[in-house]
């Protein structure tokens, strides 16, 4: 027995911003008979996540596809892998049962043939949230928030805390356990909305409109009178320069991402290289798969926190494979609060 299955891939790599036109929907059959031997699962997407470091997997090259299994470059026309959500529909695993639902490296599509050792694992169906939780706030975007702010910057009671992008995926969620712990939080975001968002909704201190301010050095010194303590970065660019230059002494700087620079080589950071020296700040980047080995823990709290309504998520869920191309876009557009997603299918 086949099904038709459509997909989303790349025409050719991709090496400045995306455009519409630089993507491609596809239809191919895709058979639900597996032979005994095999250990291939085949999976319905329900939903998949979109995120920014794809971008850097569509170049023709770039530094980051030779440093982890998840960053390796995408080749075009075939199916772009990604986290996200779905139900089996075939195995002959025993781990794996029809109708069994499962998070994990499924594609850019509406079925997915997830072959042995590649990430996948069955999901509690009994958990009480939407399962769309489980590609960002119990998923890479909540345990990047987590384990980045926790176990990177290192933060104590009522340090100053500044989060770039901080309307998105993660950013939201940083700025949140920030708050959490007592200290003073600040975030910066492309629009009036999202700053109302940011104050009204989640509780930071402060926002500002980066697009507005014509010195973001100045903007964060009128933010932060006092210095900056811990930078969760998710822009690099201008923005890391600046904040560097308002850090006090023994700073922190988490790296979570640096989309500023990903479609754009012109805007690379330059920070002030004596205020590091002297200032004696750190600057480490991190993925979340570093932290896999702490995810059953993070997100035990994480769920706890969710139910007492100490911590709130929001997603941008767009329908259909056909929006997955404009959904990645508007990613560097700044179009998106939270975390996006695409529904592919009903539950």
């Amino acid at each position: 027995m086949e099904i038709k299955n459509k997909y989303v891939t790349i025409k050719n790599s991709i090496n400045g911003a995306p455009k519409e036109s630089d993507f491609e929907i596809k239809v191919e059959n895709v058979s639900l008979i597996i032979e005994s031997e095999s250990k291939d699962v085949v999976v319905k997407n329900l939903f998949v996540s979109i995120d920014p470091y794809h971008i850097n997997r569509m170049k023709s090259q770039s530094s980051s596809q030779g440093t982890i299994s998840f960053a390796t470059a995408i080749t075009p026309g075939e199916c772009i892998d990604s986290y996200g959500v779905g139900r089996v529909l075939f195995s002959r695993r025993p781990d794996f049962r029809k109708g069994d639902l499962v998070a994990g490296l499924l594609t850019w599509g509406e079925y997915s043939i997830v072959k042995e050792g590649s990430l996948l694992n069955k999901l509690d169906p009994n958990m009480g949230f939407p399962l769309s939780y489980h590609l960002g706030i119990f998923g890479f975007s909540g345990l990047s928030a987590c384990a980045g702010f926790f176990e990177v910057c290192k933060p104590k009671p009522g340090e100053r805390v500044f989060v770039s992008a901080a309307s998105g995926s993660i950013g939201h969620l940083v700025g949140q356990y920030a708050k959490l712990l007592g200290c003073y939080v600040v975030g910066s975001v492309g629009s009036q909305e999202k700053v109302n968002f940011l104050k009204e909704r989640l509780g930071f201190d402060d926002a500002f409109n980066y697009k507005q301010e014509t010195d973001l050095k100045l903007a964060l010194k009128r933010c932060f009178p006092q210095g900056i303590d811990v930078y969760f970065d998710n822009v690099g660019g201008r923005m890391l320069e600046a904040a560097v230059a308002n850090m006090n002494i023994f700073g922190r700087v988490a790296v979570c991402g640096v989309i500023s620079e990903y479609t754009n080589a012109t805007t690379r950071a330059a920070p002030e290289m004596l205020d590091i020296v002297y200032k004696r700040i750190t600057i480490k980047g991190f993925l979340a798969a570093d932290f896999m080995n702490m995810y059953a823990e993070i997100l035990s709290k994480t769920v706890e926190y969710v139910k007492d309504g100490k911590l709130k998520t929001v997603e941008d869920i767009s329908q259909g494979v056909e929006s997955i191309p404009s959904a990645f876009i508007g990613l560097f557009n700044g179009e998106n609060i939270g975390k996006k997603i695409v529904k592919v299918a009903d539950e």
